[in-house]
């Protein structure tokens, strides 16, 4: 019997059980489908995380206070002690002491009320340098940054996000005007470009004024000249580490740290974060691919199933046909056909399926989801394996049906 001989009648006999077939076929397009979300999801989730990450800023390394103990021995957490200050961020600057540095941000930020005429809005504004736009990577909508020389003079000038802009003046094109915080009026110089959430963060919600301005009207710490956190921009990827080391053992010596342990400050970077974000979701995909796996396995007993009933049915035809000069060569064949057949169908379907839902349920979910060609084509590949792997033992089974107790079978 030829090739096309075999697959047309493997083909007519999966047409001939059509409700079994399409039972087989939707398990398998499931697990196939599953494989394709889970690993899309996984991937679509380490996306956003360091999408959400590198929205700080690049080549980025974070310093924040360490942790405070009251006079009845209580710790808080960190970032509570009040140990960074403007001259560490000015230390931090300098090119001889910090040649891998290439730019210093401090913050220090607060909640405040900020008025237009009858419209008000709460936001956090922040106060820092004009080195802030470039060292976390923001640009502008309209206007411009603050210079220099505003935040040396503390000028009463203010950088609004876009969403605040449009809270308070009902538009995002704010630049020339006027708003008050605690009775005290600032002109709007630029309005910056959106940038969307970090984790509980809005980015788009915010107002900046140089760090003098907010020391002298918005601060409400007790803490001279201190700040909350130390943004510190390496010259580029490569030197991040170098940029680490130097920042660490400039602190140290400037807090008289002697012990890095009981440091008074912490420095965290980008890729730390990535990693371990990555590494979680990575673990969470391999989870879930399991699962995932466990409905293909059910999908391929299934394909076994309905190929070994088939043997039971066809006792008689394939009797008949080994009576008529049919090899077992060519019995096996024709059922490892039908049994491949139904997992090409079904895997075709489910990464159609596993790709559409990856294009449509991001809107639902609220999270990204990566197609992977790799994990996609390796799923389909699967599919087809699992329908030669379960199909060889009915198809060993029907060769080996002896002609005479084939014909007399009823």
């Amino acid at each position: 019997m030829s090739w096309t001989e075999t697959i047309r009648t493997g083909l007519a006999a999966i047409r001939s059980h059509a409700m079994r077939s399409v039972l087989t076929i939707v398990g398998i397009l499931i697990g196939i489908a599953a494989v394709i979300l889970t690993v899309g999801l996984g991937l679509g989730t380490q996306k956003d995380v360091s999408e959400s990450i590198s929205s700080l800023g690049s080549n980025l390394l974070i310093v924040r206070p360490g942790s405070s103990t009251s006079l009845e021995g209580v710790r808080a957490g960190f970032g509570s002690l009040t140990s960074l200050t403007m001259d560490d961020a000015a230390a931090l600057g300098s090119k001889t002491a910090a040649p891998d540095i290439a730019g210093v941000a401090p913050e220090a930020s607060t909640a405040v009320s900020l008025e237009n005429g009858d419209t008000n809005w709460t936001a956090t504004v922040t106060g820092t340098t004009a080195s802030w736009p470039e060292v976390r990577s923001r640009t502008l909508l309209q206007g411009e940054f603050f210079s220099e020389a505003s935040a040396e003079t503390a000028a009463n000038v203010i950088v609004l996000g876009s969403e605040t802009a449009q809270e308070l003046f009902g538009t995002a094109w704010a630049t020339g005007r006027s708003l008050t915080i605690d009775s005290v009026t600032y002109e709007v110089v630029g309005v910056l470009a959106e940038r969307g959430s970090s984790d509980d963060t809005n980015l788009d919600d915010l107002a900046v004024v140089p760090m003098q301005t907010y020391f002298a009207n918005i601060s409400t710490s007790t803490a001279s000249a201190s700040v909350q956190t130390l943004y510190i921009q390496a010259t580029s990827q490569d030197t991040l580490s170098a940029a680490y080391q130097e920042a660490e053992t400039l602190l140290a010596n400037l807090h008289g740290i002697t012990d890095l342990d009981s440091a008074d400050f912490s420095i965290s970077s980008q890729d730390a974060l990535v990693s371990t974000a990555t590494a979680v979701y990575r673990t969470l995909t391999v989870l879930l691919v399991g699962i995932a796996a466990i409905a293909l396995l059910v999908g391929g007993i299934g394909v076994m199933n309905i190929m070994l009933v088939s043997v039971t049915e066809r006792t008689r035809e394939i009797g008949l046909r080994k009576a008529l000069g049919a090899k077992p060569g060519a019995i096996r064949r024709q059922f490892l056909v039908e049994a491949t057949a139904l997992g090409l169908v079904g895997g075709v379907l489910g990464v159609g399926l596993g790709i559409t839902g990856a294009l449509t349920l991001p809107n639902a979910l609220g999270s990204s989801i990566v197609v992977s060609w790799p994990a996609a084509f390796g799923a389909l590949a699967v599919a087809i394996g699992i329908g030669l792997v379960f199909g060889v033992y009915p198809a060993t089974r029907a060769a080996k049906l002896a002609p005479v107790d084939a014909l007399r079978d009823e």
